[in-house]
């Protein structure tokens, strides 16, 4: 049922007595939590529940969901996210140029941060107690989440050191790949014609992209002065590509049923002790033979910062949309690493990049072509009315249960 805090906010709380009798992770028919969450605001209506069938029958048609402001939502912040990477992958190339390439190490303070955040918010939900029964009783599942990202993060940041940015682009696609098959093989998630065509087609504008990359020479345009041995590296990105694949998945499951305050919180938790632990493993003749000045210190605050709101949207995109959607949304960064890069590194745009850029716009509105009103925001594995999954920001369990949030 949906309370009002007097505030115009509006927090998701299931019966009391459930509440008091569940643990943490509870995925019975309707999944309690014994802390409210906020999940946003409504001018006082009360709530209305509903069903999928209801929702999506408000809005018919093969373009029902560009009817809809999740529709325009889910577009926009797929580019932040891209743009956000890219940026990422900009600060990694400006540190290697300084002489300082510590792939484990320079990732250690965004889960810090994470952690200080989100970590301390769930302590405040939940209490310190609660909290410990959550890692006892569902720490594996963020252990092995963790894990997967840490090495995700490391062996993508690793393979720059090695490889040219053209090779980790076509090594990047497996990613789609992975989330792709995962879903399929164990969500249970399958494909529209629409969808796979639409990742195709987004496959193609990289691949002018890369095609114009060619032609300018302009193969390592991110990181010019990388060198080394290039299948090492290509190695690296392929085994980076396929641990973020895994993480990806392992995280749109988990925030569909737990709030994201929670999920983020424990990703962070433990990221931070494998990421700790990692960095004193392998980062310490790299750590000793960095180059320490104003711009490195520059350059990781704002890889920090700007990785730690990668960290904070990206739930988002697994409720409302899709592991696979953020993947393909992601392709665009390709693009805005030109853009910054004609700032940051003097580039200059080829007349293709445009092309490219439109290329995977279109496919992206081309993968929701056919969706209803909910688009990727209903999934499989929730029950039809989503009574698996929590009910927070972004979720189709919110929309059922407060039937005034479709658009």
């Amino acid at each position: 049922m949906a309370t009002h805090d007097g505030k115009g906010g509006v927090i998701e709380q299931h019966a009391p007595a459930a509440a008091a009798q569940s643990s943490p992770s509870s995925t019975d028919a309707k999944p309690v939590h014994g802390a409210p969450q906020i999940v946003g605001v409504n001018d006082h209506a009360e709530a209305v529940v509903t069903t999928v069938d209801e929702l999506e029958a408000s809005k018919k048609g093969r373009f029902a969901y560009f009817k809809t402001r999740d529709f325009y939502i889910v577009l926009l912040l797929g580019q932040i996210l891209a743009l956000c990477i890219t940026s990422t992958n900009t600060f990694s190339s400006l540190l290697v140029a300084e002489g300082t390439s510590i792939p484990a190490f320079q990732t250690f303070f965004n889960y810090v941060l994470l952690n200080i955040i989100y970590t301390s918010f769930t302590w405040y939900r939940y209490g310190f107690k609660r909290w410990c029964r959550l890692v006892l009783k569902d720490g594996w599942k963020y252990i092995i989440l963790a894990f997967l990202d840490v090495q995700g993060n490391y062996f993508t940041v690793l393979a720059y050191r090695y490889t040219t940015i053209l090779s980790a682009q076509l090594i990047n696609f497996f990613a789609i790949v992975t989330v792709v098959i995962i879903s399929f093989l164990f969500l249970h998630v399958r494909y529209h014609f629409t969808q796979v065509a639409g990742i195709l087609i987004c496959i193609g504008g990289v691949g002018i992209l890369i095609a114009s990359d060619h032609i300018t020479g302009a193969s390592n345009p991110m990181n010019p002065i990388s060198k080394g041995d290039q299948v090492k590296g290509d190695l690296f990105a392929l085994l980076g590509a396929f641990c973020y694949g895994l993480s990806n998945v392992a995280e749109e499951f988990l925030v569909s049923k737990r709030p994201l305050y929670e999920v983020v919180g424990q990703l962070a938790f433990w990221g931070m002790i494998w990421n700790g632990a990692q960095a004193g493993i392998f980062d310490k003749k790299s750590f000793r033979t960095a180059t320490w000045n104003g711009n490195v210190g520059g350059y990781l605050v704002g890889y920090t910062l700007i990785l730690a709101m990668f960290y904070s949207l990206a739930p988002l995109m697994f409720r409302l949309a899709s592991a696979a959607f953020f993947n393909v949304s992601l392709l665009t960064g390709n693009f805005w690493g030109v853009c910054i890069g004609v700032k940051v590194f003097h580039l200059h745009i080829h007349w293709m990049y445009p092309i490219a850029f439109v290329c995977i716009i279109g496919g992206l509105l081309v993968y929701f072509v056919g969706k209803k009103v909910l688009g990727e925001a209903t999934k499989p594995w929730l029950g039809k009315n989503q009574e698996g999954g929590v009910s927070g920001v972004g979720t189709a369990r919110r929309k059922v249960v407060r039937g005034d949030t479709v658009v």
